[in-house]
Parts: C-alpha cells; sequence; structure tokens
C-alpha cells in the first residue's frame, strides 16, 4: 500500500479487534462522545459498505434481549460481517437515491420510522451533494427519520456545510460538526452531528 492506503493506526487496530474497516473508529468516537445509539434503538446506515458502521451499531445495541435492528443500504452488495453483528443486522442493495421513501420506512420497526439515520455515503453521488442525498431522505414529512432521533451526515469541508447547517439546527435540538480523529489527513470529509429532531421540514 501506499500514499492515503497506507496502513496506519487505525487500520491495524480495525484487523486486530475484527473490524473491516478503519471507519469503524470514526462511530465509536461518534458514539462516545454523543451516545447518539442506545439499546433497542432502530438504526438505518446509508452508505453501508463495507460495513465497519454495521458492526459498530449492532454493538452499541447492547445484548440480542435489548431488541433494535440495525438496516444497511448501499449501492453495492454486502454481507453482514461475521464479528460484532447479530442477527439484529440486515443489508438492502439498492440505490437509496431512487428508492421511495415509504419503501425505506417498511423497513423499521412498526413502519414508523428509524430512530438513528447515519450517512456516510460518498459526498457526491452522480452529482447529488450530501445535503440533496441526505436530508430528501431523512427530513420530509414522511422522512424515516422519527422525531426525537438522531442523524449523522458526511459532507465536504466547504460543500454545503454553512447551508446544511442552518436548515438543520432548527429542526434537532442539538447540530455540531465533528472531525473524527481516524479521518485521514489528506481528507476533507467532517460530519455533521444533529441530535433529537423537534419537528419535520416543510416539503
Amino acid at each position: 500500500m501506499s500514499g492515503a492506503g497506507k496502513p496506519d493506526f487505525f487500520y491495524r487496530e480495525a484487523q486486530r479487534l475484527g473490524y473491516v474497516a478503519r471507519s469503524a473508529f470514526k462511530l465509536l468516537q461518534m458514539q462516545k462522545q454523543y451516545k447518539l445509539i442506545t439499546p433497542g434503538s432502530s438504526v438505518l446506515d446509508l452508505g453501508c459498505a463495507p460495513g465497519a458502521w454495521l458492526q459498530v451499531a449492532c454493538q452499541s445495541l447492547g445484548p440480542l434481549k435489548n431488541g433494535g435492528l440495525v438496516v444497511g443500504i448501499d449501492l453495492k452488495k454486502v454481507k453482514v460481517p461475521a464479528e460484532h453483528c447479530d442477527s439484529r443486522v440486515q443489508t438492502v442493495c439498492a440505490d437509496v437515491m431512487k428508492l421511495p421513501r415509504a419503501h425505506v420506512r417498511e423497513l423499521s420497526p412498526q413502519q414508523k420510522g428509524f430512530s438513528v439515520v447515519l450517512s456516510d455515503m460518498c459526498p457526491l453521488v452522480s452529482g447529488i451533494s450530501s445535503k440533496d442525498a441526505a436530508l430528501s431522505l431523512e427530513l420530509d414529512d414522511n422522512g424515516v427519520l422519527r422525531r426525537g432521533g438522531n442523524l449523522v451526515i458526511k459532507l465536504l469541508e466547504s460543500e454545503d456545510v454553512q447551508e446544511i447547517n442552518k436548515i438543520c439546527k432548527p429542526l434537532f435540538r442539538k447540530a455540531s460538526l465533528l472531525r473524527p480523529k481516524a479521518t485521514r489527513s489528506s481528507s476533507r470529509e467532517i460530519y455533521l452531528i444533529c441530535q433529537g429532531l423537534q419537528s419535520q421540514a416543510k416539503t
């Protein structure tokens, strides 16, 4: 490996601890700081390949008896990792931008939406900005994020960050920006973490 792909501390730790990618540590840090996923939560992971966030999300649900659910959606077919995941984790191979919102809601418990939505999709997919990709899905009147729910969106620094912050702040109890320690120094990615959805956006 060379350049951005050179093994580093987080890469080695991921291998040692059984995570399928170093990106697991990004969500682990968010979870430690913000406690986004609680036992029994229903979690939707958008852009779930290769599955590291599925692993962390499932771990965060606690023991199997606590219940909860993790659903991952990705353009690629993603096999649920054997380590750190259990029967509460499932994946769907689909283009999330083309899936009817009603269909996504059907994947949630009682079809009432998810308590946590994680969007680790590449910020630019087919010319669609991360703002459009995430907000159009999660925050409309029939959105898949429940009231009181938490939302994580990957952005690129300078790309829609202020605009999306402005949209989210009135809708959530709290909105924060975080550049996780596991982010490569060459990357411009930053995460918008929104906690406690208070009201739905108008369509």
